[in-house]
C-alpha cells in the first residue's frame, strides 16, 4: 500500500473521532433537554406530541416501553408491505412499476423495519417513488430512531436509581428524529446534491447507446433461478442492447439518511458503486464517514448522560482498537492481491499510477484503500451499503467483514443498537471480572446479578443463534443451495455471510447468492425480526432493572471500567465470544478458500 493509502486510512480515523466528541456532548443534551435546537423546537414538538395523542410528561416502565417499540414496529412493517404490493395503483410511478411479489415484500418490509435493509431485489426497477420515499426513506428515519430511543432508555437505566420508569419511548423517538436524523441528513443531502447526485421526480431517461451491445442473457425458471442444462452449464439466449435507461429519482434524501442512519439500503441495485449514487471522493468520504459518526459519538453521549466521560472514551476505544486492526486486515489482504494474477506475471503492485492488488469487482474511482475501508465501516456498523462487491474480496478480505458481523455489530454498530449491544459485552465482562477476583460484579455503581446476566445472554445468544441456525438449514435443504452459483467453500461463505447479515441486521451480502427466493426472502426476514427485536426487549428489561437498584459507592475490589486494562479485557470478551462461535464455520469458508487459494502458488 503507498503512504497515500495509509494517509486515507489515518485521515479517515481521525476525522471519524473528532467529529464524535461535539456531536455526542450535542445528543446528550437534546435527550437531556437541554440543547438550543429542543427550545426553539419545542413548539413543534408540543404540536407532534398533540396530533399523536402524546403526554410527553408520562414516563413509561420497562414493559409499556417495549410495547410501545414493538407495535410502533409492527405498523412500520404492515404499512411497507401494503405500500409495496399497492404500488402500481398508486401515484408517483413514472416507471409504471407493477406490485412487489409477497415474499419480497415481507422480506424488505421486515428489512427495513429492523435497521437491516437488506435488499433481494434491484431498487431502480422494482420500487417507484413513492415506495422509495414514504415506505423505504421513511423507515431509514424511524427504525434508526427506534434503536437511539432503546439506547436511551438503557443509559437511564444506569443513570437512575430506585426508579420504575426508564422515559418514554415516543418523546425519543421523536426527539431523534427531530433534532438529530433529519438536521445532519438535510445538510448531507445538500452536499451530496452539490456533487452530482440526483434529487428529482422526474420520469427515467432512455437515451440511445453510441454502439449497440450484444450479450448472452441467463434464461431464468419460474422461481427466478438461472436455469442449466444437463451438464450444469447456464442456458443462455443472445440479446442486443441498443439503447439504455438511466434511472433517476429522489435519490439524495434517501441516501443521507441510509448512511445517518446505518440503514445501508441503496436507491440502485449496485449501492454506492452506483455512479449516481456516489459520484465523486467527496461523496464517497462523506458517506463512509456518515456511516460510523452517529454510533461513534453516541459513546460520548453515553459518558455524558451517566455523569463519567471516561466511560465513553474507553467503550469508543474498545471500538475503534478493533476497528483499526481489522481494517488493517482487510486492506492489507486486498493489497495483497491474487496469488492465480502473480503466476501470470501480472503486476500487482501499488504504484504512482496503479492502485495494484485485488482490484476485482472495485470501482477505479476508489481503488482497494477506499474499497476495504467502506467495507470495513459498513460492516463495523449495521449498515451494510457497498461501494465494491464484498463477494470478490479474497478469502481473508472477506473474512473481515464477515466476522465484524458476527461479533454482534458491536463495534460503532448500527445507531443506538450497536452501543447496547457494546454495553451488553460490558456487563458480561465485569461479571467475568467479578467472578475472577471473588465479588460481586458492579457497573457504574449498579451491582451485576443474576437476573443482568441472564438477560445480556439472550441479547448476546439470539444474533448467534440467528446466523448459524440459518445456515444449517439453508445448506441442508436444496431450496437453499439452489441460490449457489459457486462451488465449494465459497458457495458455504457465500450462505454463512447471507444469514450472518440478517441475523446481525448488517443487510449486506456477498452477492453471488441469488437470495430473491421465497426461501431465502422468508427465512432471512425471520433472522433479521427475531434478532432485531429479541436484542431489544432483553436490553430493555436489562433498563428497567438496573434503573430500579441504588447505586453503591465504589470500593477496593471495585474494577475500575474506564481505564486500559478494562478496555482491553471488554476486547477480549468481544473477540472471544466470537471467536469461539464462528471459528468452526468461517473454517469451513474464507479460511479452507484462503488455504486452496494460496496453496495453489
Amino acid at each position: 500500500m503507498t503512504p497515500n493509502g495509509y494517509l486515507q486510512l489515518a485521515f479517515y480515523v481521525v476525522v471519524l473521532i473528532a467529529a464524535s466528541v461535539p456531536l455526542g456532548a450535542y445528543m446528550a443534551n437534546v435527550y437531556e433537554g437541554r440543547s438550543a435546537a429542543t427550545r426553539l423546537g419545542a413548539p413543534l414538538e408540543r404540536l407532534i406530541y398533540r396530533l399523536c395523542g402524546i403526554n410527553p410528561g408520562e414516563e413509561m416502565h420497562w414493559t409499556r416501553y417495549a410495547l410501545a417499540t414493538l407495535w410502533f414496529s409492527l405498523f412500520g412493517v404492515l404499512a411497507v408491505y401494503a405500500l409495496q404490493r399497492f404500488q402500481a395503483f398508486l401515484p408517483l410511478n413514472p416507471a409504471s412499476m407493477g406490485a412487489v411479489s409477497p415474499d419480497s415484500s415481507f422480506n424488505t418490509a421486515v428489512s427495513f423495519a429492523t435497521n437491516t435493509n437488506w435488499q433481494g431485489y434491484g431498487g431502480e426497477s422494482t420500487m417507484s417513488y413513492l415506495t422509495q420515499m414514504l415506505a423505504l426513506t421513511a423507515q431509514n428515519f424511524v427504525s434508526a430512531a427506534s434503536g437511539m430511543a432503546v439506547l436511551v432508555a438503557l443509559i437511564r437505566g444506569f443513570a437512575r436509581q430506585s426508579s420504575q420508569t426508564v422515559g418514554n419511548f415516543w418523546v425519543d423517538l421523536t426527539r431523534s428524529t427531530l433534532y438529530i436524523l433529519l438536521p445532519l441528513s438535510f445538510v448531507l443531502a445538500l452536499v451530496l446534491v452539490s456533487q452530482g447526485m440526483p434529487q428529482t421526480l422526474s420520469a427515467y431517461h432512455t437515451v440511445p447507446l453510441v454502439e449497440s451491445v450484444e450479450f448472452d442473457n441467463p434464461k431464468l425458471d419460474k422461481a427466478g433461478q438461472p436455469l442449466k442444462d444437463d451438464k450444469g452449464n447456464p442456458v443462455t439466449e443472445k440479446a442486443i442492447q441498443k439503447e439504455q435507461v438511466i434511472a433517476v429519482g429522489p435519490v439524495a434524501s434517501q441516501i443521507a439518511i441510509k448512511q445517518l442512519g446505518t440503514n445501508g439500503g441503496g436507491y440502485f441495485n449496485v449501492n454506492s458503486a452506483h455512479p449516481l449514487e456516489n459520484p465523486t471522493p467527496l461523496s464517497n468520504f462523506l458517506e463512509v464517514l456518515a456511516i460510523l459518526l452517529i454510533g461513534a459519538a453516541l459513546c460520548h453521549t453515553f459518558g455524558r448522560m451517566v455523569g463519567d466521560k471516561r466511560q465513553g472514551w474507553a467503550l469508543q476505544a474498545a471500538m475503534a482498537i478493533i476497528f483499526v486492526v481489522l481494517l488493517a486486515v482487510c486492506a492489507g489482504a486486498e493489497q495483497a492481491g491474487n496469488p492465480a494474477l502473480s503466476k501470470l506475471e501480472v503486476d500487482q503492485t501499488a504504484s504512482a499510477v496503479q492502485p495494484g492488488g485485488n482490484m476485482e469487482g472495485k470501482e477505479t474511482r476508489f481503488g482497494v484503500v477506499n474499497s476495504a475501508l467502506w467495507a470495513t465501516a459498513t460492516t463495523s456498523a449495521s449498515n451494510g451499503s457497498v461501494n465494491s462487491m464484498h463477494d470478490s474480496f479474497t478469502p481473508l478480505g472477506g473474512l473481515v467483514p464477515m466476522w465484524l458481523m458476527q461479533l454482534g455489530e458491536v463495534i460503532f454498530g448500527g445507531v443506538g443498537s450497536g452501543l447496547y449491544g457494546m454495553l451488553v459485552f460490558a456487563i458480561v465482562a465485569v461479571f467475568v471480572a467479578g467472578l475472577m477476583i471473588g465479588r460481586t460484579p458492579e457497573y457504574l455503581g449498579k451491582k451485576i446479578e443474576a437476573y443482568e446476566i441472564k438477560m445480556s445472554a439472550i441479547a448476546v445468544l439470539v444474533p448467534l443463534i440467528m446466523a448459524l441456525g440459518g445456515t444449517a438449514v439453508a445448506v441442508m435443504l436444496e431450496a437453499g443451495r439452489a441460490g449457489v452459483a459457486n462451488p465449494g467453500a465459497h458457495a458455504f461463505s457465500e450462505i454463512l455471510y447471507a444469514f450472518s447479515s440478517a441475523g446481525n441486521n448488517n443487510g449486506s451480502a456477498f452477492a453471488g447468492l441469488s437470495a430473491n427466493t421465497p426461501f431465502y426472502n422468508t427465512a432471512l426476514g425471520v433472522a433479521m425480526w427475531f434478532s432485531r427485536f429479541w436484542v431489544m426487549i432483553p436490553v430493555l428489561a436489562l433498563a428497567g432493572s438496573l434503573a430500579a437498584k441504588k447505586k453503591v459507592p465504589a470500593g477496593l475490589g471495585t474494577l475500575p471500567t474506564h481505564t486500559p486494562l478494562f478496555v482491553f479485557f471488554l476486547i477480549g470478551v468481544v473477540v472471544i465470544v466470537g471467536a469461539l462461535t464462528f471459528i468452526p464455520a468461517l473454517a469451513l469458508g474464507p479460511v479452507v478458500e484462503h488455504l486452496v487459494l494460496f496453496g495453489a502458488r
